[in-house]
């Protein structure tokens, strides 16, 4: 049975085969970001967003230490190592008791609809996001004897403390030959369910022992909402390595570590949810904390990337999206199964059903741009943007633009935070080529620019190799307001470049399954047509400046292989160095997976 014979089976109504949406019918959707959560209400016959709300996480991404807890609220917070990223789960709660809210009350106030409305309501996570719980769902972080234990926290998507175990995986897989390692590009991520499971176990087994349910947090809120818990079909295949059905054998766990064997089935194995399918009806107590009926609908949980590609109506194969905010993941549909090199997935229905949706993705783009303006830039920049009531990214970018392609001399990798793809190595770092005393911030700013368009690029050609064509890029997300790096990723791709017609991207996407769910249109690709917003073809190639990034990229490619293949493991020592300089003990790692499980 497919996952999504397995949720009409379990999990509630599926939708209904009327197209035609009420007048008056509303939706909301909820997207839960990597510092907040956002809310839209949404008109279901066209997609008109009504209203919208944010509240933004108090806790935000615990990286150094932990801000929650009886320890920091003593004022001793326990101390992080190296690479965690982790969050409060109750902040997740409150963004279904503010932002929704928020947004009826925006939505009432400038068009005058009402609460009642509202049919239904999906949301969208960011992921692999996970959340260690007990039977009943709640987090272990709230149990008073773990507060203070790291790993009873959310592992938030960029947690990447785990790629030691993720390393253990691919070596094992690759050398018992494993079928399903080729679904993932040869290589299984850091940031997934099975290697963050691999370390809460080694390094904490009491906390493992505990957990009774080894949540993505997708899931979790729909099961705070509806009362029950799906697990949906796209997070399920793409970082819980379910295909064709199964999961890995419990042999394979047991080869890794003895007591990993039941992972599976004591803790993550649970019924499967089709996306845009009904997971349950809205609570009395979650009606209550948003304003919503009670009864409404609630849709199966998905993933921010995949439910963007409905909002941007890029639902064919060929259309790549990519959604660039902090990192960028890039989703497509294909009409053909294929092994991508360095690919994060590719599921059956992932994205809409009948076809193949793939997923690839950078791990650091917005985040490196932040990171230099913060760090890296002197202070008259800061002090000449607030003069002028513009930031320094502003000011940044039109320097930037106003230089000619190669004139700063650079070029950069876009590894600050690893790779996701192809190389699928965290433990990889960034890098400037070129600089001199004549180097200003401007220059390198614009490098790292074209360094995150490169690795596009790399993305787009490891598709085309694999025979899934990139025929257009769709972007949604914070960074497309950029119309520089835009252009420049229109001339490092030599694609046409389309832009979501919407703020909202991920929200909309979701409150595209939420009216699905509720039963107002037949299926995803049926929504989308009529709900999804796109400009087709903004930006486009200029055949000049590409000849030019042409050999940029040439060079890019080198200093990619060289210190992402093997050529000098410098990065890799760096950290090594950094974890010895820092205490932080080194978990043992299997030798890296075979040569041949990236493409080169």
């Amino acid at each position: 049975m497919n996952p999504a014979e397995t949720l009409r089976s379990t999990s509630g109504e599926p939708a209904t085969d009327g197209t035609a949406a009420t007048p008056d019918a509303l939706v909301v959707g909820v997207d839960y970001g990597t510092l907040s959560g956002r809310a839209v209400v949404v008109r279901v016959r066209d997609g008109q967003v009504l209203g919208s709300g944010v509240h933004a996480y108090p806790h935000a991404v615990m990286e150094r230490e932990l801000t929650a807890g009886p320890a920091a609220d003593a004022g001793s917070p326990v101390v992080l190592p190296p690479d965690w990223a982790l969050q409060v789960p109750a902040d997740y709660v409150d963004v279904l008791k503010v932002a929704v809210p928020e947004a009826l009350r925006q939505a009432e106030r400038e068009h005058g609809v009402r609460a009642e409305q509202v049919v239904g309501i999906a949301t969208d996570f960011t992921a692999c996001t996970m959340v260690p719980t007990t039977e009943d769902g709640t987090p272990l972080n709230e149990l008073l004897d773990l507060a203070d234990r790291p790993h009873a926290y959310v592992k938030l998507w960029k947690h990447h403390a785990a790629q030691p175990h993720a390393d253990r995986i691919n070596a094992l897989a690759h050398e018992r030959g494993e079928p399903w390692i080729r679904r993932y590009g040869g290589l299984i991520s850091s940031e997934w369910e099975f290697a963050k499971g691999l370390q809460l176990l080694e390094e904490d087994p009491e906390v493992y022992e505990r957990t009774r349910h080894w949540v993505e947090a997708a899931d979790w809120i729909v099961w705070q909402l509806c009362g029950s818990y799906v697990r949906n079909a796209c997070t399920a295949g793409y970082k819980g390595i379910l295909q064709d059905g199964a999961y890995p054998s419990r042999d394979f766990l047991a080869a890794l570590n003895p007591d990993f064997a039941g992972f599976v089935d004591d803790k993550l194995a649970h019924p499967i949810g089709a996306l845009g399918s009904r997971a349950g009806g809205l609570t009395a107590e979650a009606a209550a904390w948003t304003g919503l009926p009670e009864g409404i609908a609630v849709a199966v949980g998905n993933v921010d990337a995949h439910v963007t590609a409905p909002a941007a109506n890029a639902v064919e194969p060929g259309q790549m999206v990519a959604i660039m905010g902090t990192s960028t993941c890039h989703v497509m549909n294909g009409d053909v199964l294929r092994e991508v090199p360095g690919m994060c997935g590719v599921v059956d229905g992932g994205i809409v059903d009948g076809l193949w949706g793939y997923e690839a993705g950078q791990s650091g783009v917005g985040d490196i741009f932040g990171w230099f303006v913060e760090h890296g830039v002197p202070a008259g920049y800061h002090e000449e943007a607030a003069a002028r009531g513009i930031s320094t990214h502003e000011l940044l970018t039109e320097l930037a633009a106003a230089q000619e392609v190669g004139a700063h001399g650079l070029v950069a990798l876009d590894w600050h935070s690893g790779n996701r793809s192809v190389l699928v190595d965290h433990e990889l770092s960034g890098l400037v080529v070129g600089q001199t005393l004549a180097t200003r911030a401007e220059d390198t700013y614009r490098a790292l620019l074209e360094a995150t368009a490169f690795g596009t690029r790399v993305i787009v050609e490891a598709f085309d190799g694999a025979g899934v064509p990139v025929t257009e890029l769709i972007v949604a997300g914070g960074l497309l307001k950029n119309r520089l790096l835009m252009q420049i990723y229109s001339d490092v791709t030599r694609l046409p470049l389309s832009t979501i017609a919407t703020d909202q991207g991920p929200a909309l996407g979701s409150a595209i399954h939420a009216a699905v769910a509720a039963g107002h249109y037949p299926d995803v690709r049926t929504a989308a047509a009529a709900m999804g917003k796109v400009h087709r073809a903004v930006y486009t190639p200029d055949e000049e400046r590409a000849r030019v990034y042409d050999r940029l990229f040439a060079e890019y490619r080198l200093l990619h292989d060289h210190f992402g293949r093997g050529g000098n493991d410098v990065m890799h020592r760096l950290r090594a160095l950094r974890r010895e300089a820092l205490g932080v003990a080194p978990v043992p790692a299997a030798d890296p997976a075979p040569a041949g499980a990236v493409a080169p």
